[in-house]
């Protein structure tokens, strides 16, 4: 007897997981679809666990706000230890012109609640002792944002959502879908056809390649990104310390100390390195430890344990794409969270869940104004 569901998510991953736990606790009947052999495969396990809700716009600042709640709050409601610590974020300032660039997303962050301050160099040094002093204007300070274990949430999610009657096709690739008129009525994969009353497109870098299927033009667009992290030390520094600077190769950089004492660290590659390939460099290491000691020479007696590539699902102007799309009106996409995905998705997820409701709050709609798929793209997150 054929079995149909309220709704099949597909994607395993950052959003994916807590979109199907927010649902099934609505008491709706959820199929999980990936490719992958297991939950978090692709991109969540190779993030690197920082959560901010310093953006430079309401929806990503409301969405990771939420997720902040949730993840902070998780092992004292769910049980689970996911590694949660608030460390907060900072991005310092050797340079006038991006002091004044970050002072002034103060005030925008500060009219949307945000816990945010502008620290002297001395108070900074103070926060990460022996950060280097030369030049050095200031930095903003938000001290609840923080991080976690994106290994040890996914599998949090992953379970919690079991329980609550979650059922999972792993090894599973979506190869289209059966529509009558603007509706999808089945999804096919290389080892089965399942129905569902509605859908949504969680699957990060494949998320163009699952709207083509109904006609849509979802703008996701991955390019390459490595990380590293080292052997575990006692702590010495608070905040994730972002550079903006940019450099030859790189336009920015970033690192913080996580909750076993292991400093991660990564850069983004400029000009970007488009498409998936999984494959660490040679370049990399070099590159991110000469930044790094430029900034806080502390870290040149750290042994680097690994490194690993992964990607970063970006969209024209560095938002995420939420919402339905003309050519199928019960396709929810959620897609394009460029390397932001481990962040947004706990927040992501209650989001999704009601929009398919349809109850969306009044903040929703400001969040899906942000996300909208039809808007103009013109504009660019200026804290990426």
């Amino acid at each position: 007897m054929q079995k149909t569901y309220d709704v099949i998510i597909i994607g395993a991953g950052s959003i994916g997981l807590p979109a199907a736990l927010s649902l099934a606790e609505q008491k709706l009947k959820v199929l999980v679809i990936d490719a992958a052999h297991g939950p978090g495969q692709e991109n969540n396990k190779k993030a690197i666990g920082g959560v901010r809700a310093t953006h430079s716009d309401f929806g990503k600042i409301n969405v990771c706000q939420r997720s902040i709640e949730i993840l902070k709050n998780w092992q004292e409601e769910r049980g689970d230890d996911i590694g949660w610590i608030s460390n907060g974020y900072s991005f310092p300032a050797w340079e006038h012109t991006l002091a004044t660039t970050l002072l002034s997303q103060i005030k925008v962050q500060h009219s949307f609640g945000l816990n945010i301050t502008w620290v002297g160099a001395k108070e900074y040094n103070e926060l990460v002792p022996g950060i280097n002093m030369e030049n050095l204007i200031g930095s903003t300070y938000s001290p609840e944002d923080g991080s976690c274990s994106p290994l040890l949430t996914a599998s949090a999610y992953y379970f919690h959502a079991l329980r609550a009657g979650v059922e999972f096709k792993f090894g599973h690739r979506a190869l289209g879908f059966e529509m009558v008129y603007t509706r999808i009525v089945s999804c096919r994969t290389d080892k089965g056809e399942f129905h569902a009353a509605g859908f949504i497109n969680a699957a990060g870098n494949h998320a163009r390649e699952i709207g083509a299927m109904v006609g849509s033009d979802v703008k996701v667009f991955p390019d390459n990104h490595e990380a590293g992290i080292t052997e575990p030390v006692a702590r010495f520094f608070g905040p994730m310390v972002i550079d903006l600077r940019s450099r030859p190769g790189s336009s920015n950089f970033y690192f913080y100390q996580n909750h076993e004492g292991q400093v991660c660290f990564c850069y983004t590659p400029e000009p970007p390195i488009l498409g998936i390939d999984n494959r660490s460099t040679s370049e990399f290491l070099p590159h991110c430890s000469k930044r790094m000691l430029e900034v806080y020479p502390r870290l040149r007696y750290l042994k680097v344990r690994r490194t690993w590539r992964g990607q970063y699902p970006m969209t024209p102007d560095g938002f995420p794409i939420v919402g339905y799309m003309n050519e199928c009106t019960n396709l929810l996409h959620a897609a394009g969270m460029c390397g932001q995905g481990f962040m947004l998705g706990p927040g992501m997820g209650e989001l999704l869940s009601r929009i398919f409701l349809t109850t969306a709050t009044h903040d929703d709609m400001k969040v899906m104004q942000s996300f909208n798929p039809y808007r103009d793209y013109s504009g660019k997150e200026a804290l990426m």
